[in-house]
């Protein structure tokens, strides 16, 4: 699997290599879009609310485009607008909360031709980033790309026939608020017929088209002959829709409150950085502008002079099925057209099996038993291949090793790889020795293929049924196995592997076998720098391990029959399971450090510590409990076990215990990720320790007729107490929105000089409420400024080591009862 996965990275690693053609009068200049994105990063951290982004990252990018503007041709008309929105809306992602912003900043350009245009095409990027990174993969590279684009697109004398905006958005880290002001109350917005969305969950590399629609089957097609150097997957669009990687883009808010279809792509190598201080601009190469310009210019000239997209709406018809092979070109077809094929292909593979079973009629029976026992003999042994492996990762991941792999990968193949293997050959060498024991072994290895392929069939059937456009993998697994044995039949059943069967087997297998590499290279690029942000609760050990396993099985179906046609596996299990046990040793002794500080590739451990000053207050108002303190989170699995040696005091502070009592524990999330976490184990809470902090006094007290006000980041909780319900308030669509757990969140942000913030609240409550009928909280968070920091904060982070990125600012915390 190591191998295969290599081969694969290296195929796809030389496709990214080809030097582009030099650009010309007219076309996309990586050189001039990387001096873009030189600039944008150099000033720095752009967090909502802080004048980098607000005056800074606005002037940089108003300069620019007015310098585009004064050299466009007259085929074109250049609009500028600054929208600062102030809205709210609601959000499932998380976990459920509202979104709440003020006075936030969009910068739109509207490009159309000199007689205006009634329709256009969006093109979308976000110029801010989260606290304490630079990033330039996220998202300053695409609004780099975007000006650069508007530049080649404005000098082109060709006139378009649609317009193109540009909307480079200033509030997309703040769960994707400046696009919803931009959807829901810019007046361009609704000329929009069709958007393209420039992401990243990776620095550099192909840009990946991960989603599409909802249906509007044209937009992939608009893709598919424009883009020069595609690089799409409906699997990648149904694994991120599911919900397993805790990610959200600007695609929904577009989808969901505009009811407008779209293209999201992304760049996804190398997340180990992502939202990071190393996601700096020379981390990204010249030739990824390149390709991710040539290809969303391509697109965006496509669909500004397309038919189609006047009347986008017509052609909403259904899903689509699409893949590139190696990155060459892409396959597309519409859903409905993949659920015919999937069923005719599956129709005649078991047609194929009937027909084997029942002739000879004597045999039908027979034959029908062995089939059935071969086809659960290898479900048996993926089931125990899953358990065996899946232990293995849990009693890692119970020993305080998980995430040796992190760095080094190949330490997942050799440790679960191997097992995963080592435990499919055991299981069917057992079953041919002690099962098998007298039966033809050119039998064995025929009706194990057959069993293969009716699993196969099985699968296809079930995941068409379900409506999952991923059932094409699948058809390639039935096909061309099923066209392989129809044309080598009668080799299956003669003593020895001759050169003709060995030769014609390979090649019939030969495609299915490079596309689930080349997919199962995508997969682990995207999931395995996923598992070092994915919060302590769920195992990243038991996770990749299951993919491993999954990939395992796919790839070894149909080479279960040789198990059966060779004499002797007894070498291959013994060399596997020796580097099991191996790899199992080096990584409980602790040889694989999880974590790099290697300047040219850093995969460093993520850590948040907030320097909290809480209040807490009666139903009188009176301050009943005070305390200050460091709060510290350790991003991944590990927790801080791996800080702690370099900073030993932070075992004998005090772990703060749950306030039962008060909405979400009494502590001040910035975002309802609670559930990511186990509490009790990797939250630290510096009671005295630390040293008291205070903010400047930016947040009065609650009152029942004042309103809380504060910096750009606040997080607004709520529990009602018992017998009260929250009926209704002033916020999203009025329908209030639990959290997971039952209390309430509402994400504020706001600008520059936004007004107080003022919102109600509606409960019913019972007659006797001696004790008060809500709980609410509200955080203040201190991204960016002269409190963004205390002393005793800045003194600890420079304590941690390396190989950590450590993300600090201090926040208060006033709980207050009604």
């Amino acid at each position: 699997l190591l191998g295969l996965r290599a081969l694969a990275q290296v195929s796809h690693r030389q496709l990214l290599s080809r030097s582009p053609a030099a650009a010309g009068p007219l076309d996309f200049s990586a050189s001039r879009a990387r001096g873009y994105l030189d600039n944008i990063t150099a000033i720095g951290p752009r967090t909502v609310g802080s004048p980098e982004n607000e005056v800074f990252a606005v002037n940089y990018l108003l300069e620019q485009i007015r310098g585009i503007e004064r050299e466009c041709t007259d085929a074109h008309k250049i609009s500028v607008d600054i929208q600062r929105p102030t809205g709210s809306f609601s959000i499932d992602f998380l976990g459920g909360f509202t979104s709440y912003y003020a006075n936030i900043t969009n910068v739109v350009v509207k490009l159309e031709p000199r007689n205006g245009a009634e329709h256009a095409v969006l093109s979308n990027c976000h110029f801010d980033s989260v606290p304490n990174t630079p990033g330039a993969s996220d998202d300053a590279v695409s609004c780099a790309v975007m000006l650069e684009i508007l530049n080649t697109l404005s000098k082109s004398s060709e006139s378009l026939q649609h317009a193109v905006i540009f909307l480079f958005n200033g509030a997309e880290e703040n769960i994707l608020q400046a696009s919803h002001g931009f959807i829901t109350q810019h007046e361009w917005a609704k000329s929009i017929r069709a958007f393209i969305n420039l992401e990243a969950a990776g620095v550099g590399g192909k840009e990946l088209v991960f989603q599409t629609g909802p249906e509007n089957p044209w937009l992939v097609q608009a893709y598919v002959v424009a883009a020069k150097h595609p690089f799409a997957s409906v699997v990648a669009q149904e694994i991120f829709q599911s919900g397993i990687i805790p990610a959200d883009t600007d695609f929904r808010i577009y989808r969901d409150f505009g009811n407008v279809p779209g293209i999201d792509l992304a760049f996804i190598e190398n997340g180990y950085i992502y939202h990071t201080e190393y996601d700096t601009s020379d981390r990204i190469l010249t030739d990824s502008i390149q390709r991710a310009g040539d290809n969303i210019l391509a697109v965006l000239k496509y669909l500004a002079t397309s038919e189609k997209l006047a009347k986008s709406f017509e052609y909403r018809h259904g899903n689509v099925v699409f893949f590139d092979i190696l990155g060459l070109f892409v396959l597309a077809y519409p859903a409905r057209v993949g659920t015919i094929m999937n069923y005719i292909t599956a129709a005649i593979a078991f047609f194929y099996l009937s027909k084997k079973v029942l002739q000879p009629k004597p045999r039908a029976v027979h034959n029908l038993k062995k089939l059935l026992t071969a086809f659960s003999l290898t479900l048996t042994s993926w089931v125990c291949t899953l358990v065996a492996v899946l232990t293995v990762a849990m009693f890692v991941s119970v020993i305080g090793r998980a995430l040796s792999w992190y760095t080094h990968f190949y330490v997942s193949v050799s440790l679960y790889g191997t097992a995963a293997a080592a435990m499919l050959i055991l299981v069917h060498m057992l079953a041919k020795k002690f099962f098998y024991k007298s039966v033809n072994e050119q039998y064995l290895g025929d009706v194990f293929y057959d069993a293969s392929l009716m699993i196969w069939s099985i699968a296809l059937a079930v995941m068409t049924q379900m409506g999952l456009c991923s059932a094409f993998i699948c058809t390639l697994w039935v096909a061309f196995p099923l066209l392989t044995k129809l044309l080598i039949h009668k080799e299956f059943s003669q003593k020895g592997a001759t050169i003709k069967f060995i030769v014609m087997y390979m090649l019939g297998m030969f495609f299915p076998y490079l596309y689930m590499l080349y997919l199962s290279w995508t997969v682990f690029e995207m999931f395995t720098p996923v598992m070092g942000r994915s919060g302590s609760e769920i195992p990243p050990d038991m996770v990749l391990a299951g993919f491993i396993v999954i990939f395992t099985m796919i790839l070894s179906s149909y080479f279960i029959n040789f198990i059966y046609l060779v004499k002797s596996t007894k070498t291959t299990l013994v060399t596997l399971t020796t580097v099991f046990v191996v790899t199992l040793i080096l990584v409980c002794s602790g040889i694989f450090f999880p974590y790099s500080s290697d300047a040219a590739n850093p995969k460093p451990k993520r850590v948040f510590l907030q320097h909290t000053s809480r209040r807490f207050h009666d139903l009188d108002g009176n301050v009943v409990k005070s305390d200050s303190g460091i709060w510290i989170n350790g991003f991944d699995y590990n927790g801080i076990s791996h800080i702690t040696p370099h900073v030993p005091e932070i075992n004998d502070t005090i772990r703060t215990p749950c306030e039962e009592q008060a909405p979400f524990c009494g502590l001040p999330w910035i975002l309802p990720v609670h559930f990511m976490f186990r509490f009790f184990k990797d939250d630290v809470l510096f009671c005295g320790k630390a040293g008291g902090y205070s903010a400047s006094a930016r947040q009065s007290m609650w009152t029942h007729t004042s309103v809380p006000t504060g910096p750009s980041h606040m997080s607004l909780y709520a529990r009602p107490r018992a017998g009260s319900a929250l009926s209704r308030w002033s916020l999203g669509d009025g329908v209030p929105v639990p959290s997971v757990g039952g209390d309430y969140f509402v994400f504020y942000s706001r600008g520059l000089q936004a007004a107080p913030w003022n919102f109600w609240v509606e409960l019913t409550a019972p007659e006797k409420h001696s004790d008060g009928i809500v709980s609410l909280a509200i955080a203040a968070h201190y991204f960016f400024g002269e409190d963004q920091k205390s002393p005793q904060l800045y003194a600890l982070l420079e304590r941690f080591p390396n190989w950590t990125f450590s993300s600090g600012w201090s926040c208060t915390y006033d709980l207050f009862v009604f």
